[in-house]
């Protein structure tokens, strides 16, 4: 299926690894001409070189003025942005009296602000074009908050509650914002999560998966590959009616309508 991509400008954020290198991968994969941003530079040219990504960006999402220069270079080498994945890093995992006041504050400047930061940089270009595509990479805590993930249970609603309400502001300018929700997705964020579960409890790692995976309608993690592919379609032609949505990528897990 052509996802008419062809020629667009994307920028992929936290794309050395994970779900932001799916992302990216599925995005070169149809046409687009991706800069992938992440702060080790060595790291992601060898990732962007493997995925067709045609510009390797070193951008620590935390500094406002990395996030400008970022962006700046993107345009003048490969001309105005049209897609933009907000992505980054998971924030700490914990409960609530484990969690300090930097930590929380650290996790509001990575995982909120560089979304508004990213997109306040590339929406004159979409606006521009009259033509944009903003997809911010949430989490199944959006809907179902997650036990020991306090924080991601507090910042990824916000997410989705600030695209929502975006999504009817730039309607008219034909730029279409969604939020894609992961649940379950094999990556290395699931492996330190469920490490942690097994050396907390003191249970097998294979124990703590087993029982994960019986919660999964679909019995099985999901793959960066199924998600990069979701995100793919909602930055095509394909997707032009759809916008101020939350889409879940997570096997049917999420008890919820």
């Amino acid at each position: 299926m052509d996802l008419v991509l062809h020629g667009r400008v994307a920028i992929v954020a936290a794309a050395s690894q994970g779900l932001g290198k799916a992302c990216a991968q599925a995005l070169a994969k149809e046409g687009a001409r991706v800069a992938s941003l992440s702060r080790r530079q060595e790291k992601l040219e060898r990732v962007a070189a493997e995925i067709g990504a045609a510009l390797a960006v070193a951008c620590d999402l935390s500094h406002a003025d990395q996030i400008e220069a970022a962006v700046g270079r993107v345009k003048a080498e490969l001309g105005p942005v049209s897609i933009l994945v907000n992505n980054c890093g998971g924030p700490p995992a914990g409960t609530f009296d484990a969690i300090t006041e930097q930590q929380w504050a650290g996790s509001f400047e990575q995982v909120f602000l560089s979304a508004l930061r990213l997109t306040r940089a590339v929406l004159p270009m979409m606006r521009a074009a009259k033509w944009g595509r903003i997809i911010n990479i949430v989490s199944s805590s959006v809907e179902q908050p997650i036990p020991g993930l306090i924080v991601s249970n507090a910042f990824r609603p916000a997410i989705a509650g600030w695209a929502k309400t975006l999504a009817a502001e730039v309607a008219s300018d034909n730029i279409l914002v969604n939020c894609a929700a992961p649940g379950r997705i094999l990556t290395s964020r699931t492996e330190v999560l469920d490490r942690a579960a097994a050396e907390k409890t003191g249970r097998p790692i294979e124990e703590i998966r087993k029982e994960r995976v019986a919660a999964v309608p679909l019995k099985r993690y999901g793959t960066p590959e199924e998600f990069g592919a979701m995100v793919a379609f909602l930055a095509s032609e394909r997707a032009s009616y759809l916008t101020g949505s939350v889409i879940r990528v997570d096997g049917g897990a999420v008890a919820g309508i």
